[in-house]
Order: C-alpha cells, then sequence, then structure tokens
C-alpha cells in the first residue's frame, strides 16, 4: 500500500536499523523498543494482520522468528524473547501492517506485558473450545 509506513520500510524506501533481510520479509529494530534490541518482522508484502494470511506465510514468519530470537540470546545474553503478534485495534495493533515483535528479556527488567488472568467456570472451557472447533 502506498501510505503503509510499515511497507515503506520493509521494502527499503526509509531508512531502519536492519537486522535480517530475505526475499519475504525484514527486520528492523523497533524505533520504541520495550528493550534494547526488540526487532520487529515485517513482510514486504503488505498484509493488514495474522488474520487471512497465507499458512506459507505464517510458517516463514516463524522461521524467521526463531532465527532472530536465537541471534538476539546469542548476541545479546538476555534470559528470555517475548514474541507479540497483535491484530485488531482491540488488541492493541496500531500499524495495520502484519508485524511479529521479538523483545528480549531480562530477569526482573521491569518491561510489562499486562492483562487480567480470568477463569472458566465448570464447563464452560469446553464450550469455548468447542466454538473454536466448529469454526476451524
Amino acid at each position: 500500500m502506498e501510505d503503509c509506513i510499515f511497507c515503506k520500510i520493509a521494502n527499503g524506501v526509509f531508512g531502519s536499523a536492519t537486522v535480517y533481510e530475505d526475499d519475504d520479509f525484514r527486520a528492523v529494530l523497533d524505533i520504541a523498543p520495550a528493550a534494547k534490541g526488540h526487532v520487529l518482522i515485517l513482510p514486504k508484502k503488505h498484509m493488514p494482520d495474522l488474520l487471512g494470511i497465507d499458512p506459507d506465510v505464517a510458517s516463514k514468519v516463524l522461521a524467521v522468528a526463531s532465527k532472530i530470537a536465537n541471534a538476539q540470546k546469542k548476541a545479546l545474553g538476555c534470559d528470555g524473547i517475548n514474541m507479540l503478534q497483535n491484530s485488531g485495534e482491540a488488541a492493541w495493533q496500531s500499524v495495520f501492517h502484519l508485524h511479529v515483535h521479538l523483545i528480549p528479556r531480562y530477569k526482573d527488567d521491569g518491561v510489562i506485558i499486562p492483562w487480567k488472568t480470568l477463569s472458566y467456570a465448570d464447563g464452560e472451557a469446553e464450550e469455548y473450545a468447542a466454538k473454536i472447533r466448529a469454526a476451524l
């Protein structure tokens, strides 16, 4: 898309601190990182979010994420990695071009990815599972 900032970054129109690139993806350092070394994986082809992407793209992005996460661990000595993908405004997506966050984590680093935990009533989990299975 002509006006998509992530399309422009992914395709080299705008400069970025690139950590990885292949024919399908560019991975760059986030300019507003949750932690130093926070990477965004951007498909070069525009797609708004995870919903409706080709399964081949999904498998490729996971392979790229694994490669970069291992490099982050080796290069930065982090204790763990958060991999996040937000699809839709209600899920905190702010740029509507599929992107995956890889955030290096350190013990007691203060990075917070909050949500309030819930619980299921008796039988409710199976009801939700059945709804999801029926939609597959």
